[in-house]
């Protein structure tokens, strides 16, 4: 039995979970899978840890190929993905849908959760946010960063305090039975970035890989990817 390592973005985590239960079904191998921040994941491969499989946004997978570490022929894209604001489930749904509304929401909340932009793709995004609206310093000390939007997530969903907001990928939200997406960012603040798959050119699972990635990409696939919150092109 052989073992496949995976290294991905915490935005493709859902998915790819689903993809690995049905590829150690089928082929009888074993995935080792670790999500988190696409920084974070880009650093543990540079460093050296040995992997097969890695999934970031687009531009990091090229700077892997650049640095002669994911083979430019195996790079395949899955699919784009917005931020959204999310609460915990069953509590009221602030209006976010423009820029006013989102401001004064984001301005009234106890807490706003997030990934740490220091390596993540969807904190990178609600800096520029803050930034932008012209809040950053007046929030400073209610923001709390995690890992990833997971864990952000999963602690938005096991609090009990009033007007606690999280910002993250969509596809980070959607998964999470205990918090609601309560819609995207307004588009003239949507970022949305394209998480693409790459196989490593010093993985010692070549054909393992390139099975995952096939699943993980293929036109059977696309529906569970669209539920999940990923954007793909026809």
């Amino acid at each position: 039995m052989a073992v496949l390592r995976l290294l991905s973005a915490g935005a493709a985590q859902a998915v790819c979970e689903q993809v690995i239960a049905a590829f150690q079904r089928d082929t009888g191998h074993t995935v080792e899978a670790a999500f988190g921040a696409v920084g974070a994941m880009k650093a543990r491969m540079v460093g050296g840890e040995p992997v097969d499989v890695i999934i970031l946004s687009a531009q990091l997978i090229q700077d892997l190929v650049s640095g002669g570490l994911v083979a430019i022929s195996s790079v395949t894209d899955i699919g784009k993905v917005g931020t959204g604001v999310a609460v915990r489930a069953g509590t009221p749904l602030p209006e976010v849908r423009t820029r006013e509304a989102l401001r004064g929401n984001i301005l009234a909340a106890s807490v706003i959760v997030c990934p740490d932009p220091a390596t993540a793709t969807a904190g990178k995004i609600v800096m520029k946010l803050m930034e932008r609206l012209g809040v950053a310093a007046q929030i400073e000390d209610r923001m709390q960063f995690f890992p990833n939007g997971f864990a952000a997530m999963n602690w938005l969903a096991a609090s009990s305090g009033a007007l606690e907001l999280g910002i993250t990928q969509s596809t980070e939200i959607l998964p999470n039975k205990g918090v609601t997406l309560v819609a995207p960012l307004p588009d003239e603040f949507q970022s949305k970035t394209v998480y693409t798959a790459g196989i490593a050119v010093r993985g010692t699972q070549p054909e393992l890989a390139r099975d995952f990635v096939r699943r993980l990409t293929a036109p059977e696939f696309r529906p569970t990817l669209r539920a999940a919150g990923f954007e793909i092109d026809s």
